[in-house]
């Protein structure tokens, strides 16, 4: 697991403490994937009913609170792929 997901991870855990509604995936470009379910937070690359593709740089940015995911999501950073439902929810428990 490199040093990001592994941040990533924990940064995810701390903010979904009870878990996710859904199968959702963030694909961190270079880096890896990192699936949320009713289980929590975990390294892997499943299928899921939406997934969310960034880069580093702008992932790191999100978690850190630093960027919203809606605006990375409305300028083109951050791509959406399967439920916007399960993503503009997602997206309100990491904005």
């Amino acid at each position: 697991m490199t040093e990001m997901i592994d941040h990533a991870v924990k940064a995810l855990t701390a903010k979904l403490s009870g878990g996710f509604d859904g199968v959702a995936k963030f694909v961190i470009e270079g880096e890896g994937a990192i699936m949320l379910d009713h289980a929590g937070v975990r390294a892997g690359d499943d299928e899921a009913d939406v997934t969310l593709t960034a880069n580093a740089d702008v992932f790191r940015a999100i978690l850190d609170g630093e960027m919203n995911p809606a605006s990375a999501f409305m300028t083109g950073k951050l791509a959406v792929d399967g439920n916007m439902g399960l993503a503009m929810k997602l997206g309100s428990v990491l904005g």
